[in-house]
C-alpha cells in the first residue's frame, strides 16, 4: 500500500513537474501569448501560394503552425521582402520562430537548432541564354544576381573573384532582371530556383551544385532555455512524417537529407 502511494505520489509530482516545464517553455518561446511566426513570399523553405488549392505553404509557415499548436498559442504571420528582413526582425524582438540557413554569421546574432534539412545551391538562367552547364559560370565578367542581404551576396564573390554580384530586393527583381538581360544568371537555393523557374517559360535550373544551405529553426537570443524542447521538436517532425509532408505541399524541390 505504501509502494502504490509513493508511486502515485511520484506520478503526480512528475506530471507537476511537466505542466510547469511546458507552461515555461511557452512563456519563454511566445511571451507575448502568441507565436510570431516570420516568413518571407516565394521560397518553399518559407512561404509560397498554390494557385492549384489557393493554400499558402511552406517550412517556416507549416512548421510554425504546428509549434503554435502544441504550445496551445495563437499562429501569427509575421510578413517581410526576404530572409535577412526576418532575422532582423527577430533581432528587433518582433518574430518568435522562422527557419533560416544556419551560417555562423547569423548564428550570431539569433539561435539555431540542429539541422532540418538541407538544400543544394544552384544557379537559374533565362531560356536564351548560352549557358547550359555549370561550369560556364567560371567564364569572366558574368553578372550573378543574388538576394540582397543573403548568404549567396557574401559567398559568391570569393567562389567567383571575376563576377560582377548584382544584388536583388527579392526574388521577383531577380526575375524582372533576368528576363530583361540585366544579369547572366541567378544564384541561390535550388527551391527558390525552381519557383523562379515556374514563372519564367523556358528557363533552367543548370544541373549540378555551388554549395548546400544546412536549415534549421531560429528563435531569438536570450531564449535558450527552450532549446531543448526546439530540438526536440525538430527530432519529431523529421521523424513522424511531419516535414516530409511540408517538404511535399510548398512543392520544394533540390533537398536532400540533413546532415
Amino acid at each position: 500500500m505504501k509502494t502504490c502511494i509513493v508511486v502515485m505520489a511520484a506520478a503526480v509530482l512528475m506530471a507537476s513537474a511537466f505542466g510547469a516545464f511546458a507552461q515555461n517553455v511557452k512563456e519563454i518561446l511566445a511571451p507575448q501569448g502568441k507565436l510570431r511566426v516570420g516568413v518571407y513570399f516565394g521560397s518553399p523553405t518559407s512561404m509560397v501560394h498554390d494557385s492549384k488549392t489557393n493554400e499558402v505553404h511552406g517550412l517556416s509557415f507549416d512548421l510554425g503552425q504546428e509549434l503554435a499548436r502544441r504550445l496551445n498559442v495563437p499562429f501569427e504571420q509575421v510578413s517581410y521582402q526576404r530572409i535577412s528582413d526576418v532575422l532582423e526582425g527577430m533581432k528587433a524582438g518582433d518574430v518568435d520562430f522562422t527557419v533560416s540557413n544556419s551560417t555562423p554569421a547569423r548564428a550570431a546574432s539569433v539561435t539555431f537548432s540542429q539541422n532540418l534539412l538541407t538544400i543544394e545551391l544552384g544557379y537559374l538562367v533565362a531560356a536564351a541564354s548560352p549557358i547550359t552547364v555549370i561550369a560556364d559560370i567560371q567564364r569572366a565578367g558574368l553578372r550573378i544576381g543574388v538576394t540582397q542581404g543573403s548568404t549567396s551576396q557574401s559567398t559568391i564573390p570569393k567562389l567567383l573573384p571575376n563576377a560582377t554580384v548584382v544584388p536583388s530586393e527579392n526574388y521577383k527583381r531577380g526575375i524582372e532582371m533576368l528576363e530583361q538581360g540585366e544579369i547572366d544568371t541567378y544564384a541561390t537555393n535550388k527551391p527558390t530556383l525552381f519557383e523562379m523557374s515556374d514563372q519564367m517559360p523556358g528557363s533552367r535550373v543548370l544541373e549540378g551544385r555551388w554549395g548546400e544551405e544546412h536549415l534549421a529553426v531560429a528563435i531569438p537570443k536570450g531564449r535558450e532555455a527552450a532549446l531543448e524542447y526546439i530540438q526536440h521538436f525538430v527530432q519529431e517532425v523529421q521523424s513522424n512524417g511531419l516535414l516530409a509532408q511540408s517538404v511535399e505541399r510548398a512543392g520544394l524541390r533540390g533537398a536532400v537529407k540533413a546532415q
